[in-house]
């Protein structure tokens, strides 16, 4: 039994540090999906306490033989794609250019003119561009977590991505 199995149990029988450490090692890749889903820091915040709510709710359900992010990925998925929805209108990124790297006016540039492109997807497209390009799942494991076909990943993707170019005026040479 590895590590996450035992932490897993653990949180079962209700060890909220077992429960907390599980949270840590899995908040950033969540949140990270969620944000390019929805496009807003809040949003992403909100789907994410929901998909770790319901995550520890129906842990019972959950088969710890099995890696625990590709089922919580597609509970934030569902989360994110479910606060969209709710919302009346879309609203566009805001990316935080602050500090590190993105402190260099270019680079800033270049990420806000992506992350632009990025929220002009609708919200399938943006969970695929999230899930294959942001947390490098397979395009199987993206059809599985999404609950469709591999065609429809390869198609999502590929049509997201000329959408992207598109937004971003990248004509091929």
């Amino acid at each position: 039994m590895d590590d996450e199995q035992r932490l897993i149990r653990a949180a079962r029988a209700g060890n909220a540090d077992a429960a907390e450490t599980l949270v840590r090692r899995h908040f950033r890749h969540a949140w990270r999906a969620a944000y390019a889903i929805t496009g807003r820091r809040e949003a992403a915040d909100d789907a994410v306490q929901d998909a770790f709510e319901r995550l520890f709710r129906t842990l019972d359900r959950f088969d710890d033989a099995r890696p625990l992010a590709p089922w919580l990925h597609r509970i934030v998925v569902n989360c994110a794609l479910s606060g969209l929805r709710s919302e009346a209108r879309t609203r566009s990124l805001s990316p935080a250019l602050s500090a590190g790297p993105l402190s260099d006016p270019h680079l800033a540039a270049g990420v806000s003119e992506a992350l632009e492109a990025l929220s002009t997807l609708d919200a399938d497209k943006r969970a695929v561009v999230a899930l294959r390009l942001l947390l490098g799942y397979t395009s199987k494991e993206t059809a599985d977590i999404l609950g469709t076909t591999e065609g429809t990943i390869h198609s999502r993707l590929s049509r997201a991505l000329e959408q992207i170019r598109v937004a971003l005026g990248v004509h091929d040479v």
